[in-house]
């Protein structure tokens, strides 16, 4: 089964609202709960399953970015194959938009990471999320439920 884990920080020069609003723009179907760092900051934090990024998976045909995200996701992948992780503009999301910044941002980014029980689980979710292609045109597509 795979298990989606998404976090972000709220700074103290941030709103707690419009962070958690960026968050429901790129993880609408996602349930976050917020623990308070300090009186001023604190963290988002939820956990789901593979349905968390039905939106993800629309925005990255309709963005256009099948190749740019398979690349995210293998620069994430861990040794043993079973997790990978990557960010996400904090910034870009409160627009409803995909953005992978090459490093964190200095308020901080949406952390994702993707765990699965096996490699070849974890092979068929890269397949599905972010299908090889030919000119930027996906090979195939599959059904989430074949994850």
């Amino acid at each position: 089964m795979i298990k989606v884990t998404v976090s972000t920080v709220v700074n103290p020069t941030e709103s707690k609202d419009k962070v958690y609003s960026a968050l429901m723009q790129i993880f609408p179907d996602m349930d976050f709960d917020y623990e308070e760092v300090s009186e001023y900051s604190g963290r988002f934090t939820g956990e789901s399953d593979i349905y968390a990024l039905k939106n993800i998976h629309n925005q990255i045909r309709a963005e256009e970015i099948i190749d740019t995200s398979r690349t995210r996701l293998n620069v994430g992948l861990s040794e043993d194959g079973l997790e990978t992780s990557f960010i996400i503009s904090k910034q870009v999301a409160t627009v409803g938009r995909l953005n992978y910044p090459a490093q964190a941002e200095p308020l901080g980014s949406i952390d994702v990471t993707i765990e699965a029980d096996n490699e070849s689980e974890m092979e068929r979710f890269f397949d599905w999320l972010t299908p090889p292609t030919e000119d930027g045109v996906p090979d195939f597509e599959m059904d989430i439920r074949d994850v």
